[in-house]
């Protein structure tokens, strides 16, 4: 099978496509004939990242068709279309996954390939309102924004969300499921494209952060009320503003650091609020079914932002990185 591989870190340049032996399924495992493959910024953190040993297919995402199960007792999931949950091995606890938790894609071998070995218990029916593109787009950001939204920060219809940074896979996902939910949602950018898009998709205010007094607008735009939950993927230059931001009690789930994993955060605003902060990543095999249940249910599509072949990884990567896209980047894997 054609797979995209890297041996070693460095820029995109270094991801190149190879033939590789296409991998069997243990007893407890399935064979996906993927048809798509979406890139996360994790990705990009794999490949500038990796050391070895030996080459490693990138990739989260996918969607495909179930080719071959390892055992007999799995041969009902063989020939249907499916998503590929990318959160291995979670555990038994649902406020945190255990020792052998893993994400698709490292160490194991992820979606960049023509197929993928995942544990059955990692397969979900795909929605059939979505194409395999679509379907590709959803689980590792879909499944960050619904842990953050609904299990870490408990938003309920009526209130107030604000989504820093609009543009990205989570916090598009987020948008959606906000507003489906019953949420009123701010979002924030530098870009005016950005907003004009997520004003299209239901965000009933947006806010250039390039303007100097933005933080005033969100205040202003939030109501007496104020804000009740901050949704913050970007880090460094977005969680102080957060703090600032949200209201008496009010929650801040933070699940990146696009910006930076450093910072001088105020304790004493922290405290005296009393807001929640609270981290979150990924999410358990529960509320992954739940996600794609409510997707399937709201009929819910992302924004797919390009398509590129599978054979082009070098140019998704590079768009991913220059940070101009809105939505999904996506990889077609031809049949």
């Amino acid at each position: 099978m054609r797979a995209v591989v890297v041996y070693r870190g460095g820029p995109p340049e270094v991801l190149g496509l190879e033939d590789v032996q296409t991998p069997a399924p243990s007893p407890d495992q399935a064979r996906v004939r993927l048809r798509a493959a979406g890139l996360n910024h994790r990705d990009l953190w794999n490949r500038r990242g990796y050391t070895g040993p030996g080459p490693l297919i990138l990739g989260s995402d996918g969607a495909g068709v179930v080719e071959a199960v390892g055992a007999e007792v799995h041969q009902g999931w063989a020939g249907r279309e499916v998503l590929i949950n990318p959160s291995l091995y979670w555990g038994a606890r649902e406020d945190a996954p255990g020792p052998g938790y893993q994400i698709l894609g490292n160490p194991m071998n992820g979606t960049y390939a023509e197929a993928v070995v995942v544990p059955i218990a990692n397969l979900t029916p795909k929605p059939a309102h979505l194409d395999f593109v679509a379907a590709a787009a959803l689980p590792l950001a879909g499944l960050t924004a619904w842990r953050a939204l609904f299990t870490q920060g408990a938003l309920r219809s009526g209130q107030t969300v604000l989504l820093p940074g609009i543009g990205s896979g989570v916090a598009g996902w987020a948008l959606m499921f906000a507003k489906e939910a019953g949420a009123r949602v701010i979002v924030t950018s530098g870009s005016e494209e950005k907003l004009a898009r997520a004003r299209g998709q239901g965000a009933d205010d947006a806010v250039n952060y390039g303007d100097p007094d933005w933080e005033l607008q969100v205040r202003q735009r939030a109501g007496e009320a104020g804000i009740d939950l901050v949704l913050d993927h970007t880090g460094e230059k977005t969680l102080p503003a957060a703090l600032r931001l949200v209201r008496m009690g009010g929650r801040i789930v933070f699940l990146g650091a696009t910006t930076g994993q450093q910072l001088i955060l105020n304790l004493r605003t922290a405290f005296f609020k009393q807001v929640h902060l609270i981290g979150t990543t990924m999410g358990s095999p529960r509320e992954f079914d739940e996600m794609v249940a409510f997707v399937d249910s709201h009929r819910i599509r992302p924004d797919v932002h390009h398509v590129f072949p599978l054979g082009e990884a070098v140019e998704a990567h590079r768009l991913m990185e220059a940070g101009r896209q809105y939505g999904k980047i996506v990889l077609s894997i031809a049949e």
